[in-house]
């Protein structure tokens, strides 16, 4: 046993490992010391944002799941916020969360060595949750190097360095504890998950390899109390270099876009459109104008592939058409009556974003049952005028109304809500009730497959795959 444990030693030190460090884990002191400089605090005097929506100024919430939190504080009054960034070029190009400076009248930036400057915004994205800063340095500026996100592992070694509740620079080391995390807070949402203490006042942080790489913006914290809970995000920096060079080039971000809407494939979808294992991303509706129409793609159409490489999930279609030249032509590889075409479209540049405002729903009072809808857990009824002005719905709609939702159904499972507007079955438009019974007919003498829904849900269109109530 002792000349066993003589040899693992000498094999630790021929591999450059010292074993009291291989039983204790090693120091980043080396390291930190190294990368410090590259990492600052940031303070800003704040305006209030009047055309902001505060519901959640209190608790500081930015996100459809309350226990996601940004760290910042809350909103509604001129203050003083504070955050982290790191510089990115010896320009003083830095960079930071957009919920860090947003709004803000002043910008201040506080480096290591204590030096202060005055930065000034150079674009921000709001989808990224990302902004630019620059400063006029003083003196030679030691910036970061941008690693490879796509190479971090599950339980890599990382290193976070930021200004937790304004204390100042701090540093806390932690493992990647998940890839790929969607906690609702946007439609690129790939964040990377981490142990390591992350807290208010790390917004716009760096999130460091064991090469002293940056490979994420430390950005938002899962929490019930407003502290770090082991729970951390960050957004991985493949995702934000696209981001970076078109607000250093053009001070905002252009996207490239086809006007179509995308949603997940699940395994009833797959079965309505008959793929036998569930692939690519499904198309829920087309803009009437876009290169997408024109191109020939139509609703109920499945994505599989973009310039022969496999769509993956909504998001990373999402992501790679965003980061198309805008006008550059694509090949996509589209599933379409039990087979692949291929189309070809030009990459269009993505609208600016309008706000609107729907009118909520009022209660129905009345209903219409058909024998047909009850086959897939619903209760119907005929678009009529009075239910065109009641759910907001286009002049021009047809299809039939859900009037109620059976419990336990899989439509109730699949978020079908009284007050939708059921526009096609099976990708064949719906006039009236008699449509219904004779295409859910259709489903039930092939087996009793699901039908394939498409859906006006406050006049965003989705499918969803519903099965049979027999079949539950």
């Amino acid at each position: 046993m002792f000349r066993f444990i003589i040899l693992v030693t000498a094999l630790l030190f021929v591999l450059g490992e010292n074993p009291a460090q291989a039983q204790m884990g090693v120091s980043f002191a080396d390291l930190v010391e190294k990368l410090q400089p590259s990492v600052v605090n940031i303070s800003t005097t704040t305006l209030p944002n009047e055309e902001s929506d505060n519901s959640n100024e209190d608790a500081g919430i930015e996100s459809t799941n309350p226990t996601i939190q940004k760290y910042f504080a809350p909103q509604g009054v001129s203050r003083t916020t504070l955050g982290s960034g790191f510089v990115i070029d010896k320009q003083g190009y830095i960079l930071t969360n957009n919920h860090v400076i947003e709004n803000a009248k002043e910008i201040w930036v506080t480096f290591a060595n204590e030096t202060q400057l005055e930065a000034k915004l150079v674009g921000a994205d709001s989808k990224t949750d990302v902004a630019l800063i620059k400063v006029a340095p003083q003196d030679t500026l030691t910036p970061v190097v941008l690693g490879d996100s796509d190479k971090v592992r599950v339980g890599d070694w990382i290193l976070a360095i930021g200004n937790p509740f304004g204390l100042g620079g701090s540093v806390t080391a932690g493992i990647v504890s998940a890839k790929s995390r969607d906690i609702e807070a946007g439609v690129y949402d790939n964040f990377i998950q981490t142990d390591a203490s992350i807290n208010q006042g790390c917004s716009g942080g760096p999130m460091f390899n064991m090469d002293g790489e940056v490979i994420g913006v430390n950005t938002a914290i899962f929490s019930t109390s407003g502290g770090s809970m082991g729970i951390g995000f960050a957004t991985p920096i493949n995702l934000l270099k696209f981001v970076i060079n078109e607000i250093k080039t053009k001070g905002k971000v252009e996207r490239g876009w086809l006007g179509i809407r995308i949603q997940p494939q699940s395994p009833d979808m797959a079965s309505s459109v008959a793929q036998k294992v569930p692939a690519g991303v499904m198309v829920s509706s087309i803009s009437e104008e876009s290169n997408a129409k024109k191109s020939g793609i139509e609703p109920g159409d499945v994505i599989i592939a973009m310039n022969g490489k496999e769509v993956l999930n909504t998001k990373d279609f999402s992501r790679r058409i965003a980061e198309t030249k805008i006008g550059s032509k694509i090949q996509l590889d589209v599933w379409r009556n039990a087979e692949v075409i291929r189309l070809e479209l030009k990459v269009e540049k993505m609208p600016e974003e309008k706000k609107t405002s729907l009118k909520p729903s009022e209660p129905r009072s009345t209903d219409l049952s058909s024998e047909a809808g009850n086959i897939i857990g619903l209760e119907l009824e005929e678009l009529s005028p009075e239910l065109i002005n009641r759910y907001q719905f286009p002049e021009d709609a047809n299809g039939v109304v859900v009037s109620d939702v059976f419990p336990g159904s899989d439509a109730e499972a699949k978020g079908l809500k009284i007050g939708d507007l059921i526009t096609q079955i099976d990708k064949k438009a719906i006039f009236d009730l008699n449509d219904v019974k004779t295409y859910i007919a259709e489903a039930r003498a092939e087996n009793n497959r699901p039908v394939l829904l498409l859906i006006n849900n406050n006049n965003l269109p989705h499918f969803a795959a519903v099965k049979m109530v027999d079949d539950e």
